[in-house]
Formats: structure tokens, sequence, C-alpha cells
């Protein structure tokens, strides 16, 4: 019996191998016949070379069937060994069934039988599957990076790392399966010069590339990479209509806001749930470990005040409707890259570090109470003013792959490593001899690097009751360090404003805060940067503690 290869080539005719068809191959799945009935068939993104979700999760194969199956049962075999996987199709044609949890490893071959027909999935490995999205910063590919010719040759050397890109989609409901007509733009491939070193914004993504092979790195178990990736796109665009709903945004898109599209230079679609409807919703039924994420400069000047609620309820949303319609865990690892620096001017304090702000949900670390099982890499101190593809666009990705890999070794993957940057325990205010000025002492949570001493800035209000203004209130230190010590890890600051007149205290808040690597403090032990922050007004509460003293706890 002849058993069918599942991929066509871009004629519609079956091929052996799709990598002698080189990237001109756009997969086009046809599901249904003449007559409008559908194929026996896997689902768009289910072939050859790819890696399915291992142990302890169980991954989901879906397909389809003709309508005079419905009712008849598909039989799944793993390695031409039944493994008692018989689903009925259903009455819209469609089948699905849940496989036993698999060790990592592979290569594995996956048939279905229905009726005397099979079809089949060959080179299959499992491992971890990871979801790479965004706009783009994460869309940017290999061939933009620094040092791209060495990188895109070393590809080779990690053939049990897959990778898949889901072409440019946008839709006004959410779709069950990418596009058969071009939904995938690279179909699950082996890591290449060819399949890694694509063209700009195209394939591969650079950051997702480097997270996934950092990761093999560490792992030494087969990885998955989805990259589903649209520059110049909001958050919106990526987030189900409720979660919209729920944060107050107006479901329209923002082509009238000129500010937002200039800080990206690629535009792409703005309409709310787009995105989400057209290149995120298709993959539900995979199941995932987890997902990365780089995005925010099209908030920085659209919705930017709502973003500390569309990006949590987006991450809570996406991990709510993956786990309903496969194995995905609940709370699966979701990490972010806060954002880099933008454009050579070190004055511009709004836009980017209020993004910065939110990706964290307003507490300045991750993981928290709002944003569990999250972990981010900070990249405010690797600006790139010289990229070819404008300073927004850092070629600088070997960095901040490899910081986002670390902090997913320690949520995602509960490794005892060190992951994070310095952070403030508490800050304590005083006005005590020998001092004229009001002294601030910080305490943090690890010993300092301290490359120099700017960095911070007080809130020091003089109306009532006293509240910080936006460009009128926030000053510098007046005085440098007094006191500084690895051991105890403290800083004092002095500067002129009386006790009761302060309000707030903030750092790095800028929109490019420091040259590269060269921001003010970073852990003594891993190198880290101290992420940006900011407490002001109600988020600045003295509490007493005696002798004129007040301290300030840091949430």
């Amino acid at each position: 019996m002849m058993i069918p290869d599942l991929r066509p080539d871009a004629d519609g005719d079956t091929v052996a191998d799709i990598s002698t068809h080189g990237l001109e191959y756009v997969h086009r799945l046809d599901t249904h016949d003449h007559n409008g009935d559908k194929n026996f068939s896997f689902a768009s993104y289910y072939l050859n070379h790819m890696v399915l979700q291992g142990s302890p999760k169980q991954s989901i194969i879906w397909g389809y069937a003709p309508s005079s199956a419905v009712g008849q049962m598909v039989t799944i075999m793993i390695d031409h060994v039944a493994h008692n996987f018989s689903v009925p199709v259903m009455q819209d044609q469609t089948w699905a069934a849940k496989l036993d949890a698999m060790n990592a490893g592979g290569p594995h071959t996956i048939q279905a039988s229905l009726s005397g027909s099979v079809i089949q999935l060959s080179d299959v490995l499992f491992g971890d599957v990871w979801l790479c999205s965004g706009q783009s910063n994460m869309q940017m590919s290999m061939i933009q990076v620094d040092n791209s010719t060495e990188e895109i040759e070393d590809t080779i050397n990690y053939p049990n790392i897959r990778v898949f890109v889901v072409s440019d989609k946008i839709s006004t409901i959410p779709l069950s399966d990418l596009s058969s007509d071009g939904g995938i733009l690279l179909p699950w491939s082996l890591p290449s010069p060819a399949t890694i070193g694509g063209p700009p914004f195209q394939y591969f993504s650079a950051v997702c590339w480097l997270y996934g092979k950092y990761l093999y790195q560490h792992l030494q178990k087969p990885i998955g990479l989805i990259d589903t990736t649209w520059g110049g796109t909001p958050v919106e665009a990526w987030s189900a209509p409720e979660v919209l709903e729920k944060c107050g945004v107006t479901l329209s898109k923002p082509s009238d806001n000129k500010a937002a599209s200039s800080y990206d230079v690629l535009s792409g679609p703005t309409d709310s749930s787009v995105l989400w409807n057209g290149m995120v919703h298709p993959l539900l039924n995979m199941t995932i470990y987890g997902a990365i994420w780089y995005q925010g400069e099209s908030n920085a000047a659209y919705n930017r005040d709502l973003y500390n609620c569309t990006f949590p309820g987006m991450i809570d949303d996406w991990r709510k409707k993956f786990h309903t319609a496969s194995d995905t865990d609940a709370t699966f690892p979701f990490g972010f890259v806060q954002l880099a620096p933008f454009e050579a001017d070190y004055s511009v304090s709004s836009g980017f570090p209020d993004i910065r702000w939110h990706q964290t949900a307003d507490y300045g670390y991750v993981p928290n109470h709002r944003l569990r099982n999250v972990f981010m890499a900070v990249a405010m101190d690797l600006p790139d003013f010289l990229s070819p593809y404008q300073s927004i666009h850092p070629r600088f990705k070997q960095d901040i792959a490899a910081r986002l890999t670390l902090a997913s070794l320690a949520v995602a993957y509960k490794q005892d490593v060190s992951y994070q940057g310095p952070y403030p325990v508490h800050v304590i205010i005083s006005r005590e001899p020998p001092y004229k000025f009001t002294q601030i002492v910080v305490e943090y949570t690890m010993g300092l690097n301290q490359k120099w001493l700017d960095g911070y800035e007080i809130c020091c209000a003089f109306t009532s009751p006293p509240v910080c203004q936006q460009g009128q209130s926030w000053w510098l230190p007046t005085a440098t360090v007094q006191t500084y010590n690895r051991g105890n890890i403290t800083e004092s600051y002095a500067f002129q404003c009386d006790l009761e007149n302060v309000v707030g205290i903030r750092y790095a808040w800028r929109q490019t805060p420091c040259p590269f690597k060269n921001c003010a403090i970073y852990g003594v032990d891993n190198d880290l940067p101290m992420p940006p922050f900011t407490y002001h007004d109600r988020g600045f509460v003295k509490q007493s503690i005696g002798d004129g003293r007040y301290k300030v706890l840091i949430k």
C-alpha cells in the first residue's frame, strides 16, 4: 500500500522530502476536494520533521476526514506499533487524539489510518515546544544580528532543534487551523543556513532561534520553535476581544495615532484581535511547553496606560485557552524581553519607561503575585545606535537570548541559577546629623557592582497634597554616595528636599538610560542589570521607624 506524504509542494504535488525543494515552498494544505469535501489529512502544522511536546505532557494529534467517514474510527500508530488510539470522526469532519506522554527523543514515525487509507508523519521528535511571538524585534531574523555569518553557519550543529514559521495572517474571526492559502511561511525544518538565514524580518527569528539554541545546550533535549510574529503590531492585535473589553480598550484600530508608528519602521496590522484570530488561535490544539514574547514598542504611544492590564490579561488568556484546547499547562511559563533602548537621547522619560514598568504589571520584577511563572530579560542597557535597521532594532540579540534563557532555566525549568539583577528591598528616608540634606538609604536583594552613581531620581513635590508631576518634580540626587559596602549592600544619597516632600523614587527612567552594558547598577555575582522601577504617590508609603526616620517598603 502506498503511504502518501503529508506535504504538497507549491503545485500541490506530493513530495518525498521538503528539504529538496528549497525555501520557495509555501504550505498549501487543501482540505477540500473539488466537491467541497475534506480529505483525510492532518491539520496544517502537523508535518515531517516536527517536534511534539514530550513527557510529562501529552501531545494532541488532529486532522480532517471526508463526510462519508463521520462516525468511523481513526487509528493512530507510533513507530508502526498500535497505541490503542482510536478516535471517531466528528460531525464537523475533524478527529483528534491525545497521545501517551512520550520521553524526549526520536526520530519517530506517526501514522493515522482510516478505512484503509494511511497518512504519515516522519522524523518526529518529542521534546519541548516553545511559541515565539511579538512584533519586529522578535521577527528580526538571524541574518540581521551581530556576528550573523558565524551564527548561521553554526546552525547545522543542532539537528535536534526544529523550526516552524507562521505566515502573516489577519482574520476578523478566530481560525481553527492555519490558512490553506499560504498560512505557513516555513514548514517544520531542520536548522541550516537556508532555513535559519532567511531574508530580513522573515525567517528565522533571531531571539527565538538563539533562545532555543541556548536552551538545548543546557537541556540536551529536542526543542521545537514556532515563530508567529509581525512587526509594528500592538498587543491589542494579539489579544482576544474579551481580554481587551476587561481592560476598557475600545475595539478599534489606532490607525489615526501617528505617534504609534514612529516607534517602529515596520507598520503591521493594528486592528484589535486580528493576529490572535489568524496567527495564535489556530495553534491552540498543539501542546506547548511555554512561550516567549518581545513586543511593546507599538504601545509606547498607544494605550500605554492600559498595558499593565492588557499584557497580563493576554498572558492569562493564552494560558487558559491553550490549556483548554490541549494538554498545555494551565500556567505554562511565559517569558518576555523588557524593551531595549531607542535613539541616543538620554533625556526622554516617557513611553518606553512606562511600558517597561507595565510589562511587569507595575511590580518592576517577575515573577510576582500578578505574573506568576513569568520571566524576563532586561534589555535597557543594550542600545545599538548604529543599527542599519534603525536603533529600535538592536543587533545584540545574543545578549538578550542569553539573559532570557538564564531566566527560563530558573523559572520554567526550576534550576538553581542566579537569574535576576539586584532589586531594592526597602528605602529608608531620614534627616539626621551630620547631613544638612534629607538622606535616602537603599537596601538591595544582593551585592552590587556599581558602575556609576547616576540613575536614581527623587520626587520632591511641593503641591498639597504632595503629588509627583511628570517632568516637574523628579530630581537627581545632588550628592554622591555617602556609604557603600558590598557586604551590607546599602547606598546613601543626599539631596535638597524636605523629608515631608519626598514622595517618590525611581531608577533608570529613560527611553535610553545608559550606554551599552553601562547602566549604574549590576549584580556583583551575575553581572545582570537592575531593572527600572518607579514608586511614587500611592505606591510610596512612608512608615515611621522612629528617630525621624521613615521606611518605604518595595512591593
